[in-house]
């Protein structure tokens, strides 16, 4: 039997061909005007006097910093920029896609000289980081913390640091970053955004860290719970002496279930800085996941670090010193006295007292 040419269907294949290849087309050309990498990555690029932004392509793309040059130009042609481009230095990213790099580029060209050097010093909490932030960029406290918040942003962290895990996208910490920001001295372009300087303080954690990571991975407890514990020996220690035996005191308390007592966790807590005044008795005793003068926290770490600790706080938290104390307090001088029991413990706070050198704010 004949068959019928049918002119309807084989117009309505011609269709769904065009269309199923004009959305591949779309898709393709989506893809390559992506940012070209999930790990952000800071390039210097340099713009001569007369270029264009259809010119430097081929240096964006040198750089790693677009996926295709001629992608690249069609967008320009889609999408004209506003701005005569200005030679000069630009500071651009390998996350952003081509819109944001248009719009850095229209802003006009930076002095890569333009720097700031920023001092964090050890011991001090994400509130303090915040401020110093805030006082040398023209960054807000609401952008740092909308980043601090960001699920999927933490997710690129996790997949770009090897000591970040989920633990910290837990919901009940204050900062999901507290305690991974190393303390110390940097210097950052006056143009950095938020991402540039927590990468920055994150890259030079994981320098510190490295010759301990088999030590870490072998370790029993997790590197937040790590943290956790050296960001407390941090602002529990009068002096450099004395943290390899307030760690031995944590833990010993840890693995005899007992409650860590300590006042620093406290005072992180109820979002108080470290040692401003007494505690009320009813701060010690208030039941949260930070405290652990509370009996409810008994056998348990705070949920996360309470503030940033320096290197000799994580070596002592990974390496800690084994003896059978399990008290421990300072006094006014900083000095630290180690004890076994609770009667050892109380009458050398009452020695204390006496001479004079009992803690008092």
């Amino acid at each position: 039997m004949k068959r019928v040419f049918n002119m309807k269907k084989f117009l309505l294949f011609i269709i769904m061909l065009v269309i199923i290849c004009a959305s591949s087309i779309v898709g393709v050309y989506f893809y390559l005007i992506g940012a070209p990498s999930k790990k952000a990555e800071s390039k210097i690029i340099y713009v001569e006097e007369g270029s264009t932004y259809s010119s430097i392509g081929t240096i964006l793309k040198e750089n790693d910093l677009i996926k295709s040059e001629y992608a690249y130009k069609v967008y320009l042609k889609l999408n004209p920029p506003k701005e005569t481009l200005e030679f000069g230095e630009y500071v651009l990213k390998t996350t952003y896609d081509l819109e944001e790099m248009i719009s850095i580029l229209e802003k006009g060209s930076v002095s890569v000289a333009e720097t700031v050097s920023i001092t964090f010093v050890e011991g001090k909490n994400m509130r303090y980081v915040i401020s110093k932030i805030t006082e040398s960029f023209n960054i807000t406290e609401e952008e740092i913390l909308k980043k601090l918040n960001d699920k999927e942003y933490l997710d690129t962290l996790i997949n770009d640091y090897w000591f970040l895990t989920d633990e910290i996208k837990n919901d009940k910490l204050y900062y999901s970053l507290e305690g991974y920001l190393y303390p110390d001295t940097y210097e950052f372009y006056k143009s950095a955004d938020v991402d540039d300087i927590l990468r920055k303080m994150l890259d030079n954690m994981g320098k510190k860290i490295e010759e301990h990571k088999e030590a870490i991975e072998s370790s029993e407890y997790s590197f937040h719970e790590l943290m956790t514990i050296a960001s407390s020996i941090e602002l529990e220690s009068g002096g450099d002496a004395d943290r390899d035996g307030i760690a031995g005191v944590i833990y010993n308390r840890l693995e005899d279930n007992w409650s860590l007592g300590l006042d620093a966790t406290t005072y992180y807590a109820e979002k108080i800085d470290n040692n401003v005044r007494d505690l009320y008795m009813s701060e010690l005793n208030e039941c949260n996941d930070y405290n652990t003068r509370s009996s409810c926290m008994a056998g348990k770490l705070p949920i996360g670090p309470i503030c940033n600790p320096g290197q000799k706080a994580i070596v002592a938290a990974i390496k800690p010193t084994k003896h059978n104390y399990y008290y421990y307090v300072s006094d006014k001088n900083g000095k630290t006295y180690f004890t076994k029991n609770e009667s050892e413990h109380n009458r050398k706070c009452n020695e204390l007292r006496k001479n004079g050198l009992w803690v008092t704010y």
